[in-house]
């Protein structure tokens, strides 16, 4: 059980600081920054194989998670463009695990996610590097729980979100010897 937990979440659970320092937000958004260019350089001399292979037991394929963090950026994207143009918007969540099976997700070309998350990351920094710190304050409502999400927060979330799926692609391939 310790062995799938380190597998689903091989850097651990996201811990926001309570007290986001200016430094937290550089250093996310610096994650933010050099994602596509990392795991582009991870990925693409995979082959056919290799992308279809799952990172764990009953887990989604490389070529799964590569589409999913495009589509997961996406979200956040727009959440981000939400919270700072709308007073505490309610988001829309999105069944991650049922768009990880839609035929884009099991069968696209990587390329495709690899070129979204390139343009994306780069109006994402765009925007992040930009803002006030009074629109760092600002969030959405995140319906499981009603919980409030600040854009400092979600900045964390998501350079989070990227090492924690980069981590499952690159220790699969260390543990393949790939």
């Amino acid at each position: 059980m310790e062995e799938l937990e380190k597998l689903k979440y091989p850097i651990g659970h996201f811990e926001c600081p309570k007290d986001i320092s200016k430094d937290d937000i550089e250093i996310w958004i610096k994650v933010l920054e050099t994602l596509p260019e990392r795991l582009s350089n991870l990925v693409n001399n995979f082959s056919e194989d290799q992308l279809n292979t799952p990172y764990r037991k009953d887990g989604w394929t490389v070529r799964q998670v590569i589409h999913h963090m495009a589509d997961s950026h996406h979200h956040s994207y727009t959440r981000f463009k939400w919270a700072l143009t709308e007073n505490r918007p309610l988001i829309k969540v999105y069944e991650e695990k049922k768009w990880s099976e839609l035929i884009d997700a099991r069968t696209a070309p990587i390329s495709l996610s690899l070129f979204y998350l390139t343009a994306l990351h780069a109006k994402l920094v765009y925007l992040l590097t930009r803002l006030s710190s009074e629109d760092l304050k600002v969030s959405y409502i995140h319906p499981d729980g009603n919980v409030n999400v600040s854009v400092a927060e979600n900045i964390g979330k998501y350079a989070w979100h990227s090492n924690h799926h980069f981590a499952h692609i690159e220790n699969l391939a260390l543990r393949q010897n790939w």
